[in-house]
């Protein structure tokens, strides 16, 4: 996708206060104008000697990092080769202790506050503890102006629809998927089940977040 001229000279300046934000926060943090350059990135950050896994995000699938490790010979941890439900759980499993887990960030707010909501909570757990190493790729429409912005953004907005999504894999049936509007609602198929701030990257340097000039996931 074309990012607009005027649209790409904001994005590079609020871009620029963002990534001074997360390091007053501790975390490393990376600003890129399209996707091959964040795939260099991550790149320079990861070795063929690791083992790295990835929570379930469709700006890995948009950007085509996950399959470039895949295909260029990367140690993964991939739940998705899995051929059965028992095998997928046990590689979600071993994912939690990878050298280094990637995924993206639901919003991250103009201070520098990462906000995820997530379903199992394999993808919140891997942020919080276990890798050694996190990394973030976001587009740049994942910047919201406050941390309740970004809360709200995650809940209002990512989530029904990627419950969208999700109901075409799975026929999961929350009341998001007919209205189109987050219910607050305790259905068993609800991916609203773990709500994370992260505020601060601990220790210093083990969550990377990569801004990416483009609009990628949801």
């Amino acid at each position: 996708m074309t990012v607009n001229k005027y649209v790409k000279e904001r994005n590079e300046k609020l871009a620029k206060k963002v990534i001074t934000a997360l390091e007053k926060r501790h975390f490393n943090a990376f600003y890129c104008e399209d996707e091959q350059a964040a795939l260099n990135k991550i790149l320079e950050l990861v070795s063929k000697d690791e083992t790295i896994s990835w929570g379930g995000s469709v700006t890995l699938e948009q950007t085509g990092i996950t399959q470039y490790l895949i295909d260029n010979g990367y140690k993964v941890i991939n739940r998705d080769s899995a051929k059965n439900p028992e095998e997928k759980a046990e590689l979600t499993r071993k994912g939690l202790l990878c050298d280094t887990f990637l995924m993206s960030s639901n919003a991250i707010s103009e201070d520098g506050q990462l906000v995820n909501v997530d379903g199992t909570g394999n993808r919140v757990a891997a942020l919080c503890y276990g890798p050694k190493r996190v990394i973030v790729i976001a587009g740049m429409n994942k910047v919201a102006k406050s941390i309740e912005d970004a809360i709200s953004r995650a809940r209002n907005v990512a989530a029904p629809v990627n419950m969208q999504r999700i109901k075409d894999m799975a026929n999961n049936n929350t009341p998001c998927v007919h209205t189109g509007s987050c219910a607050d609602c305790l259905c068993d198929d609800s991916i609203c089940c773990q709500i994370v701030v992260t505020r601060l990257s601990k220790p210093a340097g083990k969550i990377n977040v990569i801004l990416v000039n483009k609009d990628f996931g949801y």
